[in-house]
């Protein structure tokens, strides 16, 4: 949400403010660096872009981005909290954007991550910020994504957080968005996992570079090991060829257990050899050079929408005139919009 101050009325020293207090790893800095990037108010988004320019050049050492997803469940969140203390054992400093679900009507969503993660959301050394799912301003659905969320990852690196966790919305079009967005990605799987894997296309099989079948304890742990050799042999018929997401072909199943925290060691060790494998194949810096230029797309398309938005408000007459013409099938749908869109353009 939004807070009522004007932020885009921030100064350069301001701004200098709110980045050298961000790059000191103040959290307060933080989540006011977020709501500001997270604003849809237009004149917000100079001072955003400003802060994202100051950051990036003064910027650290990016931090490893992390992708989970799973079918609802499966135990995202409390397998992030487990997988998040543990790597704060290790002297790491853990940032973790969780998106949930959110209504296209009303813009609300749940936001329960936080309390779901309430011993990992109390530590100094990590971050939890929960952020609605849903659509751009424009209206473009983001596929289970927050709409600023990689600026957002950007803030987290700025602020010395060495891992950022991307918890996602399990709907089918994350897992290509998110895998978009991070290194490394991870799809969580429960014991009973054999409907989630026939419900599950093989694009979305090819698309994660982990497996992990959580809650592999007690009484469960025989129908989890059912459901890691389930998942090994879909792997095995979807051709576990190179990709960009997987260059070497390699995807790993793991058994895990958020509850008793154990497999998160061997987890971690996975994590880390899957890293290294994509920097030795000159994959990783790749990767991220693409997510860069998708970025740039996506901010180019945002931003022509918002001018042509802006410009559809002046030439309201025209607009009612073509709309009207339209509804009555005088003109045809896309008639119209080219009618409309050539008007625009000579304007």
């Amino acid at each position: 949400m939004t807070r009522s101050r004007d932020v885009s009325r921030y100064s350069d020293q301001a701004l200098q403010k709110l980045s050298d207090d961000l790059m000191a790893g103040k959290r307060r800095a933080l989540s006011k660096a977020l709501t500001l990037i997270e604003s849809h108010a237009p004149s917000h988004r100079p001072a955003a872009l400003k802060l994202i320019s100051v950051l990036e050049k003064g910027q650290r050492a990016p931090a490893l981005r992390l992708g989970i997803s799973g079918a609802p469940g499966a135990g995202k969140s409390t397998l992030i909290e487990a997988l998040g203390l543990f790597l704060l054992e290790q002297g790491h400093r853990v940032a973790v954007l969780a998106v949930d679900p959110s209504s296209r009507q009303s813009g609300g969503s749940l936001l329960g991550d936080k309390t779901r993660m309430e011993q990992l959301s109390c530590s100094d050394q990590a971050f939890v910020r929960p952020a609605p799912s849903g659509f751009s301003p424009d209206g473009v659905s983001l596929g289970g994504v927050a709409f600023r969320t990689r600026e957002s990852i950007l803030l987290c690196e700025a602020a010395g957080y060495d891992i950022v966790i991307v918890e996602t919305v399990g709907v089918g079009q994350s897992e290509a968005a998110v895998a978009d967005l991070t290194d490394l990605f991870l799809f969580v799987l429960s014991p009973g996992a054999g409907d989630d894997l026939q419900n599950m296309k093989k694009g979305v099989m090819e698309i994660p570079d982990c497996f992990v079948v959580n809650k592999a304890d007690g009484a469960l742990l025989p129908f989890a090991r059912r459901a890691a050799s389930d998942c090994r042999a879909a792997l095995q018929l979807s051709g576990h060829r190179p990709s960009e997401n997987a260059p070497s072909g390699r995807r790993s199943v793991l058994l895990c257990s958020a509850l008793e925290k154990s497999g998160l060691d061997l987890l971690w060790q996975e994590l880390q050899s899957l890293k290294q494998e994509r920097l030795d194949l000159g994959a990783f810096e790749e990767r991220r050079l693409q997510q860069r230029q998708r970025w740039f797309e996506e901010e180019l398309r945002h931003q022509t929408m918002e001018k042509l938005f802006t410009k559809l408000d002046a030439a309201e007459p025209a607009v009612e005139k073509i709309r009207k013409a339209v509804l009555e099938g005088q003109l045809g749908p896309g008639q119209g919009a080219q009618e409309l869109l050539e008007l625009l353009w000579k304007e």
